[in-house]
């Protein structure tokens, strides 16, 4: 099962601790993370700065994940629409978008995990 596409760009995010990947579908800018591999606060790290990419409703931010990361969707559910899905190996794939007038008020500058 092919979550982020093999013809996926690789891209710098500052302040992220993994690899970032972009491309693009429909018309939409996607940028996707894995963090399914990684403990806290890892996944709250690249998650909040792949976060600040989402400017407009034209660009998403997929991460992959090994579990349901609950401090970080407290954090910022109000602030994002996000998608949920359980993959079948286990591991959960999260799709969140910009909310207007809700993406902008977002403090994604912390990244302490409390969850």
């Amino acid at each position: 099962m092919e979550v982020i596409p093999q013809d996926a760009q690789k891209v710098e995010v500052e302040g992220a601790t993994v690899d970032f990947y972009k491309f693009q579908k429909d018309g939409v800018t996607y940028y996707a993370f894995d963090t399914s591999r990684c403990g806290p606060p890892e996944p709250m790290v690249n998650a909040m700065a792949g976060l600040k990419l989402i400017t407009s409703p034209d660009v998403k931010l997929i991460m992959i994940n090994h579990k349901m990361p609950m401090g970080l969707l407290n954090k910022i559910e109000e602030n994002f629409n996000i998608e949920k899905e359980n993959l079948d190996d286990g591991r959960v794939k999260l799709v969140f978008s910009y909310k207007p007038g809700a993406s902008e008020k977002a403090d994604l500058a912390d990244s302490a995990c409390h969850g």
